[in-house]
């Protein structure tokens, strides 16, 4: 059997969960990584006729330019080959999955199903079989097989044999209007232990690294179960992780791909990641600086936090990355104007403002919602602010996604019942 991966920075860390779960289980398998659609093409013209499994894993914003490279490789390789998508544009929208050409939709987390599909090919079994998937019936309708089911994180290694930031929180009890993460891995955390950590970082180490990050929603939160961090948790697994790295290792914690909510952000918790991080930055979501909004979005805070944690973070050394989302659903001009006067306020205080536009993302509460209008005004001051050296971000580009998704949610409205199979 054959797993030939369209392999693509942008999701490195997905498809390397899903390359762990084969290895954990000891699915046999030929592995091939194309990194271009020609390459692709090649690796399934390579394996054996019928036994090809091909991967894809894409977020949303990118779901249109996938389906013009499945055409392309489709093309290449003569048809040959299974493509499933899997990640969570996919779990959210497989039915438009299915219409752009893919045969089957992976639906939630992938592990589970990956090794059951991979053995369900080899020993012929039907795909009905197979948890976590979507299949094309004779209408062109994707039918559900049953759910994946949710597992502990320590089940699955982050990666085996590769590098990479190690996953350590999966899901999230913050149900923010606009977030897909607690959709597509479930409302409530799922922490990997100290001792999975450390044992991915001895691999590591023997490997020849050095640096350690992680991947968490919310990076103060590890350990805990509810709102309130748990910060003999953090240290027990920061201290962990630098008995395991060698003298000149560094440990990012907070910083990319990693957040901190801005009400976690205290003299007490600054004052640990001081003694354990090499990071000068630390990621902090505000999303905006209107309170109204934030409550319409469900962040679970106001204002008064964001200001605060700039201020503590500045105080112990670190230099703030402050997200702010522009154009949410029922946003006028005057919550604009609170949100560009927050980030003049940041700014002035030390922070950097990360700017991006909002979204409406498959599978979130805000998927069918209207993106607010934002003037010419609002655009002129945050390229001012970047001017300056004091923002940054792709907001413009995500500007342009936000049109062809709101499109998309149009041209696919949300099924009051979806049929299931198997």
């Amino acid at each position: 059997m054959t797993v030939v991966v369209r392999y693509r920075k942008a999701v490195t860390y997905g498809v390397h969960a899903l390359l762990a779960a084969l290895e954990t289980a000891k699915v046999e398998h030929e592995l091939r990584l194309g990194t271009t659609p020609e390459e692709t093409a090649e690796h399934i013209l390579a394996g054996e006729a019928g036994r090809v499994l091909v991967l894809w894993s894409f977020y949303s914003p990118d779901a249109e330019a996938m389906a013009a490279e499945l055409a392309t490789v489709k093309a290449l390789s003569g048809g040959r080959g299974l493509h499933i998508a899997g990640g969570v544009h996919a779990t959210a929208e497989p039915q438009q999955v299915i219409d752009a050409g893919w045969d089957l939709a992976g639906i939630g987390e992938g592990e589970s199903t990956i090794i059951a599909l991979v053995r369900a090919l080899q020993d012929d079994q039907p795909l009905t079989t197979v948890p976590g998937l979507a299949i094309k019936d004779e209408d062109g309708v994707a039918l559900r097989t049953r759910p994946a089911p949710q597992l502990p994180l320590d089940t699955f290694p982050s990666f085996v044999g590769r590098n990479g930031p190690i996953e350590i929180t999966r899901g999230c009890r913050y149900t923010c209007r606009f977030c897909q993460t607690p959709f597509m891995f479930g409302g409530q955390f799922r922490h990997r232990s100290v001792a999975s950590v450390r044992e991915h970082v001895r691999g590591m180490v023997d490997r020849g690294l050095r640096d350690i990050r992680f991947i968490t929603p919310t990076s103060l939160s590890y350990g805990s179960p509810g709102p309130d961090p748990d910060l003999g948790a953090v240290e027990e697994l920061l201290a962990g992780v630098k008995e395991e790295l060698p003298p000149n290792g560094r440990v990012f914690f907070g910083s990319f791909p990693s957040e901190v909510r801005p009400e976690h952000v205290t003299p007490e918790a600054m004052r640990l990641l001081k003694r354990y991080v090499a990071n000068d930055n630390l990621i902090i979501g505000a999303q905006s600086g209107s309170d109204r909004v934030l409550a319409a979005s469900g962040r679970g805070h106001d204002t008064s936090p964001v200001r605060d944690a700039v201020r503590i973070a500045v105080e112990h050394g670190f230099r703030p990355n402050v997200d702010f989302i522009f154009g949410m659903p029922g946003e006028d001009e005057t919550d604009q104007d609170a949100s560009l006067k927050l980030a003049a306020d940041l700014a002035d205080l030390g922070a950097r403002i990360h700017t991006h536009t909002f979204m409406p993302l498959p599978g979130t509460p805000w998927r069918d919602a209207e993106p607010a209008f934002i003037p010419l005004t609002t655009m002129q001051e945050l390229d001012r602010l970047a001017q300056r050296g004091d923002a940054y971000g792709h907001w413009r580009k995500q500007a342009e996604h936000s049109a062809r998704l709101a499109e998309t949610a149009k041209a696919y409205p949300r099924r009051a019942r979806r049929r299931r199979t198997g």
